[in-house]
């Protein structure tokens, strides 16, 4: 017959869940939040872009959107920028817009804007969100297409070391554009 556990081994387990409970409840809502999720409404995310302007992806309805959540110290992530500008302005003048949203930290905003410097679409940090329901991410690159009603359709994730392809992009947005334009 198994020997019950002592006395003090549940006293130790009782303050480890008050102690594990007690850190959840101080965390930053952030890190509660469950991560978006396909088919789902896109969560709110407001803030000022690097160049100034706002943002707020409530008023983008009517627009096909990539949100691109990357860093600069992200390999896949820098490797997957120059398709992600190339789709951007191959179909900006259809409907479908693109935000590059860096997860670096507020002090790495130079280094943040050397990099979209080559790049055509607008970008921002995470950090500097007044509002941003899509939470820490739990890998970067990742790219959330959100529909012209504001739904999550895809979540594409980088394809080995050279990110996302076109093809992935193509498949995820083309037929979200060819319905906006019913």
């Amino acid at each position: 017959m198994p020997k019950p556990p002592s006395r003090t081994l549940k006293t130790f387990s009782i303050l480890r869940l008050l102690w594990g409970a007690a850190l959840l409840s101080a965390a930053p809502p952030v890190l509660l939040a469950a991560p978006p999720a396909v088919g789902q409404p896109a969560p709110p995310l407001s803030l000022r872009q690097l160049d100034g302007r706002e943002f707020d992806l409530a008023k983008l309805r009517g627009t096909v959107l990539l949100v691109n959540v990357w860093a600069t110290w992200c390999s896949p992530c820098r490797v997957e920028m120059p398709t992600l500008d190339a789709f951007y302005r191959r179909y900006h003048s259809r409907g479908l817009d693109v935000l590059g949203l860096s997860i670096d930290e507020a002090p790495d905003v130079a280094q943040v804007r050397q990099v979209m410097r080559q790049f055509s679409y607008p970008a921002a940090l995470a950090s500097a969100a007044r509002v941003n329901g899509f939470g820490e991410p739990i890998a970067v690159p990742i790219t959330y297409v959100i529909d012209a009603r504001g739904v999550i359709r895809a979540e594409l994730q980088a394809e080995g070391p050279s990110g996302v392809s076109r093809q992935a992009l193509e498949r995820a947005v083309l037929p979200l554009l060819a319905r906006k334009g019913r």
